[in-house]
C-alpha cells in the first residue's frame, strides 16, 4: 500500500516536471517568437527610415536646384533701368497713379510699346525688399493664363512691371466704382472658375506649394476680355510638404492678408496650409453672388438658407439668376468658408469639377448684359 503511494506520488512528481518542462520550452518559443518579431519590424522600421531619408535627400535635392534656378534671375523676367521707367511714369507723375498696392502705388504707363502696371516698392516698407525679390523670383518662373504676368522688374529700385489689366479689379466690378456696369451672373461663374483654376496651379508649384496668403477680390485682377488673374503674390510663401500627413502646413511669425478674408484657424495659430486659401476663396464666392461686403457674410448667407430667403440674398443688380444653381454655389462657398480647415473642401477634387459645371452653363447661356469692355 504504502509503495502504491509512493509510486503514485513519483508519477505525479514527474507529470508536474514534464508540464513544467513544456511550460518553459513553450514561453521560450514565445520569447523567441516576440524575439524575431522585434527584428523584423526593427528590420523594416530601417528600411522605412532609409527609404524616407533617401526620399528627403531627393526632394531637398530638388528644392535646391529650382531654389538655384529661382536665383538666377537673370532669366524669366526682363531688367529695365530706373531711367526707363521714370520716363515711362513721368517721373511718377500722381496723373499716372492707377492705385495702391499691398506695399505701393501702381503707375499706369507704356513700356516698349505695351501698356503696363509699374508697382513701386515703398522704401519705408518693412520687409517690402525682401518681398519685392520674393515675387520677382516667384512670378518670373509662373507662367499660367489665371495669373498676373510679370514682364520685367528694376530689381535696384524695387519696382515690378506687369501687364495691365484694363478692367481694374474685382473688387472695382462688383461694387461698381467708376459707375461701370454690374457683372454679369455668366462673368461671375466664370470668374469663379478661373479664379480656382490658377489657385490650383499655385498650390500645385512643384518642389513646393505656393500658398497665397492674401487671396480678396482686390487682388484678382480683369483683363480687357474680362479674364480674371491673380495678383499680388509677394506674400505667398514656399510651403514644404508635410510628412506627416496631406494637410500641407507652415508655422509664419506674423499673421499677413486682410482681415474678413483670413483663414480663421491661421489667425490663431499662425499655421499656414493650401487651405488658408479655400477660406477667402470661399468669401470671394459669396461676394460674387450678393455683391455685399465680406464682413459676416457667412452668417448672413447661412440665416438666409435657413430662412428659405436666400433669393433675397442675391446681388439685386441682376435680374435673370438662375436661383438653384446660385445656391448650390452658395453652398459650396459655405463649406469653403468653414472655421475648420479639415472641414474644408479640396480644392481640386470637389471645389473645380463644381465651378466648371458652372462655367459651363454660363458658357451655354447667351448673355447680351456684359459690362463695355474698357480700352486698353
Amino acid at each position: 500500500m504504502e509503495e502504491q503511494r509512493r509510486l503514485e506520488e513519483a508519477q505525479l512528481a514527474e507529470e508536474a516536471a514534464l508540464a513544467l518542462v513544456e511550460k518553459e520550452k513553450a514561453k521560450s518559443r514565445a520569447a523567441l517568437e516576440h524575439a524575431e518579431a522585434a527584428q523584423r519590424i526593427a528590420e523594416l522600421e530601417a528600411q522605412k527610415r532609409i527609404s524616407a531619408e533617401m526620399k528627403a535627400l531627393k526632394e531637398a535635392e530638388e528644392k535646391t536646384k529650382v531654389l538655384n534656378a529661382l536665383a538666377n534671375s537673370d532669366v524669366g523676367y526682363r531688367k529695365y533701368s530706373i531711367e526707363e521707367i521714370e520716363v515711362a511714369t513721368n517721373y511718377f507723375s500722381q496723373a499716372q497713379k492707377i492705385g495702391e498696392g499691398g506695399y505701393g502705388p501702381v503707375y499706369k504707363c507704356y513700356l516698349d510699346h505695351t501698356p503696363v502696371a509699374v508697382k513701386v516698392l515703398r522704401p519705408e516698407t518693412t520687409h517690402g525688399r525682401s518681398q519685392f525679390q520674393q515675387e520677382v523670383e516667384i512670378l518670373s518662373c509662373v507662367r499660367h493664363p489665371n495669373m498676373v504676368l510679370l514682364l520685367g522688374a528694376c530689381p535696384e529700385y524695387g519696382c515690378l512691371v506687369y501687364e495691365y489689366t484694363s478692367n481694374g479689379s474685382l473688387e472695382d466690378r462688383l461694387f461698381q466704382r467708376g459707375k461701370t456696369r454690374p457683372l454679369p451672373w455668366q462673368l461671375r461663374f466664370q470668374i469663379a472658375a478661373e479664379i480656382g483654376t490658377g489657385l490650383l496651379f499655385l498650390h500645385q508649384t512643384k518642389p513646393e506649394p505656393l500658398v497665397h496668403r492674401d487671396l480678396k477680390p482686390a487682388n484678382i485682377l480683369l483683363d480687357r476680355n474680362y479674364v480674371s488673374k491673380i495678383g499680388d503674390v509677394g506674400l505667398a510663401r514656399l510651403v514644404p510638404p508635410s510628412v506627416a500627413d496631406s494637410v500641407t502646413q507652415y508655422l509664419v511669425t506674423s499673421t499677413a492678408g486682410t482681415f474678413c478674408y483670413i483663414d480663421p484657424e491661421y489667425q490663431q495659430t499662425g499655421m499656414l496650409g493650401v487651405k488658408s486659401d479655400i477660406y477667402s476663396l470661399g468669401i470671394i464666392f459669396l461676394q460674387l453672388l450678393t455683391g455685399k461686403p465680406p464682413m459676416g457674410l457667412t452668417h448672413h448667407v447661412e440665416g438666409a438658407i435657413e430662412k428659405g430667403t436666400f433669393r433675397e440674398m442675391l446681388d439685386p443688380s441682376i435680374p435673370d439668376w438662375p436661383v438653384e444653381e446660385a445656391l448650390s454655389f452658395a453652398k459650396l462657398a459655405l463649406k469653403c468658408s468653414e472655421l475648420r480647415r479639415k472641414d474644408r473642401p479640396d480644392l481640386g477634387n470637389v471645389i473645380l469639377p463644381e465651378l466648371n459645371k458652372l462655367r459651363e452653363l454660363a458658357q451655354d447661356t447667351t448673355f447680351n448684359s456684359a459690362p463695355k469692355v474698357a480700352d486698353p
